[in-house]
């Protein structure tokens, strides 16, 4: 009798150990950031590159760049943004304190949330400062976790939502 309810509880925590992980694509794309805004920078990709996009993107959202990135930012570029997407600008300091912490899954999405300090070498801060914020929403793919969006803090909102305006203002 007991082994009825053994075998039901062996097989759910074997395939809960076997989903994926949604920091890996996270750290990656945190990795590049760091890297591209240290001191003495090595040579680095795109954080939409089109490896990247077909690895640790959703199907879903390297349709809506590619769909976004026909229609460039700057004649000569190829991105469809004219900022980075990870400091919310086109300037910053080094990434100082960078926190990356899983909040959670809901509806198989789950939810990681990163900080930083890109600002601490632009002087004085305002009292009540807080770090720049992003919540990376992770979901599985084909048996691997991807980015499905990065939602930034306050106007900015969701990254898929800006590039699907891109696309659209474009083919206008």
């Amino acid at each position: 009798m007991k082994r009825r309810y053994l075998l039901p509880l062996f097989v759910s925590i074997a395939f809960a150990a076997h989903a994926a992980d949604p920091l890996p694509p996270v750290k990656e794309i945190m990795d590049e950031a760091v890297n591209g805004w240290s001191e003495n920078p090595s040579e680095g990709k795109d954080y939409f590159d089109t490896e990247r996009l077909d690895r640790i993107y959703s199907a879903d959202f390297a349709e809506t760049y590619r769909a976004a990135a026909k229609f460039p930012a700057y004649d000569e570029g190829d991105s469809p943004l004219d900022y980075d997407v990870i400091v919310s600008g086109q300037d910053s300091c080094t990434l100082n304190d960078l926190k990356i912490e899983p909040q959670g899954e809901k509806d198989g999405v789950a939810d990681v949330r990163v900080t930083f300090d890109n600002t601490h070498c632009f002087g004085e801060r305002d009292a009540d400062w807080k770090p720049s914020e992003l919540h990376f929403l992770v979901k599985e793919e084909k048996g691997h976790a991807v980015i499905d969006d990065i939602v930034r803090a306050g106007e900015m909102g969701s990254l898929k939502e800006e590039l699907r305006a891109v696309a659209k203002q474009g083919a206008e």
